[in-house]
């Protein structure tokens, strides 16, 4: 029989991976299923999500799935806008955050769905621009005592190539790649670079240590503040372009429609000599922040 863990390495997409932890939360006999569907033929067969459990009896609006299925899809038919803000958070930690071993909620973040594995994995669901806020509170509570790896996962949609089970799986297969000496955070912002992580890894854009990406998430928040949507598209046209010369001659008149703050802040970073994996890095990361609120 399938236990909680099988049922979420089904979920296909993102909704359907929020919508399986909020149905083991909620509904959790929903999931006690003891019989086996019939074998597959032209006539009839299992459920065609589960391939194990017996479909709904013929005739009702469910008949091509089980019980269990059909709730996990109804449930994701209204959890898609949500899903496509959200990521998901697997963790591999010497310990268990304090709030999942109390059951207690993290404060002032947005979790949208947990799974505890055993004392050492946990899965958590949440809105991507909580993600600083949610780190700097793990920090806060543990400090340099929690020691492991944090892997940033996209949420999938239909007819992505990758299913969020199968993102999933080789999060886990790269979990034991690293020493447990500190706490270290792999940011995936898309499940393509999965498959071949070390490339990523190699140009060091993919794992960080806790205070550096921290730190990287505190620029990406600075910068979506102080520079508007199309400054922001401005300046990645200025900053890839191959002719050094035609960069130059634009820079100067990027520069004198920017405000003081913000002329300090690419100047204080020198962003006109980052190497173009660590500008589009940085741009990706905008995505994951929320704006700093003036007084």
């Amino acid at each position: 029989m399938l236990n909680s863990f099988d049922w979420i390495r089904r979920s296909y997409t993102g909704a359907e991976l929020l919508a399986t932890l909020k149905c083991l939360e909620e509904k959790p006999d929903l999931f006690k299923v003891e019989e086996i569907g019939p074998p597959h033929s032209a006539l009839n067969g299992p459920c065609q999500r589960c391939w194990i459990y017996p479909r709904a009896p013929s005739g009702h609006k469910t008949f091509r799935y089980c019980e269990s299925c059909w709730a996990i899809l109804v449930k994701a038919s209204q959890l898609g806008p949500i899903a496509r803000r959200t990521i998901a958070v697997w963790g591999f930690v010497n310990r268990l955050p304090k709030q999942l071993e109390s059951g207690e909620s993290f404060q002032d973040t947005s979790i949208l769905g947990t799974y505890v594995h055993d004392q050492n994995h946990f899965l958590l669901m949440m809105h991507r621009r909580q993600l600083k806020t949610w780190l700097q509170e793990l920090a806060i509570y543990h400090g340099t005592e929690l020691k492991g790896q944090i892997q940033i996962l996209p949420t999938t949609g239909a007819g992505t190539g990758l299913s969020m089970g199968d993102v999933l799986c080789r999060a886990i297969y790269y979990e034991t790649r690293f020493p447990m000496d500190q706490l270290r955070i792999r940011f995936f912002s898309a499940p393509h670079q999965l498959l071949r992580p070390h490339v990523h890894d190699q140009r060091g854009i993919l794992t960080f240590d806790a205070p550096d990406f921290l730190s990287l998430l505190e620029m990406a928040a600075v910068f979506r503040t102080l520079l508007r949507p199309e400054t922001q598209q401005i300046l990645h046209e200025l900053l890839t372009l191959e002719d050094t010369r035609e960069e130059q001659f634009y820079w100067g008149r990027f520069l004198s429609y920017l405000s003081p703050e913000a002329k300090d802040m690419l100047n204080a970073w020198k962003i006109r000599q980052w190497p173009r994996h660590r500008i589009e890095l940085l741009y990706k990361l905008v995505d994951y922040v929320a704006f700093y609120q003036s007084d």
